[in-house]
């Protein structure tokens, strides 16, 4: 019997990222569908990207003072402070800017993007695209999966930009230390091939987080068992849980191969 239930989840599971690697490739290459590509690419970068910079903003600051006044601090034990800038440009371009990013995405247009699928789907709105033949895949999901390969390298570099000043400003203005040794470490620390794993990464979790925020919204009526409100907020709350998972996990495969 359990046996036959761990069974039964994991082809469950293995349908259901089938179904999601089919959901993200008719996406793609339906994306024209309906005309105005460029128009809904511009507007899904807006909602997407510029919408988040705030967030973005302010979660990479805090993050650059607390590496900063953590790296110091733990650093000046060993007699290496003038590491700092190593540490925390490292720390930034190879995990936390990424990861983060894409959490903070995911938390916020993310889960509109769910919301919105959601609402579209409970009021048939998208029922009414694929009866005018409108692959409404491509319409409402392709031009966000396009947007996502611009937006999550973006936001994801401003991510890394504003924590290594952040980490100055916590680790040489507010604990005095020395400001060009800081910024030494930093340059002499970032390599190509540090740079190039931030970006894949980015990529990466920019489709993952898309797909899977907008698979969710696009099938709630199917996945949650409920319709209406209800089908609505559980597809929200799934898209942001599990696309929170899949990038941890890809973070991990990732390191694992370009470490």
């Amino acid at each position: 019997m359990v046996f036959s239930k761990i069974g039964e989840s994991t082809l469950s599971g293995i349908e259901g990222i089938g179904r999601l690697a089919i959901f993200g490739i008719t996406s793609v290459r339906k994306a024209g569908s309906g005309g105005t590509l460029l128009a809904r690419i511009v507007r899904s970068i807006f909602e997407l990207g510029v919408r988040c910079i705030p967030v973005i903003v302010i979660i990479s600051t805090f993050t650059g003072l607390v590496l900063g006044l953590q790296g110091h601090h733990v650093l000046s034990r060993f007699g290496a402070s003038e590491m700092l800038g190593t540490l925390v440009s490292l720390s930034l371009c190879r995990e936390l800017a990424p990861v983060l990013a894409a959490l903070m995405i995911a938390g916020q247009a993310g889960t509109a993007l769910s919301a919105e699928l959601g609402i579209q789907r409970s009021t048939e709105q998208i029922d009414a695209l694929e009866l005018m033949g409108v692959c409404a895949e491509g319409f409402l999901v392709g031009t966000r999966l396009f947007a996502s390969a611009f937006v999550f390298p973006v936001l994801t570099a401003i991510f890394v930009l504003v924590g290594v000043f952040g980490g100055w400003l916590s680790g040489c203005v507010i604990i005095p230390a020395d400001s060009p040794t800081y910024w030494s470490a930093v340059h002499q620390a970032i390599h190509p091939k540090d740079v190039l794993e931030c970006l894949i990464k980015a990529l990466v979790f920019g489709g993952i987080t898309i797909s899977i925020c907008a698979f969710q919204g696009f099938n709630a009526h199917r996945l949650s068992g409920v319709a209406g409100a209800r089908a609505v907020s559980l597809a929200t709350v799934r898209g942001v849980v599990f696309s929170s998972i899949a990038v941890l996990a890809a973070d991990y495969l990732i390191t694992a191969i370009m470490v």
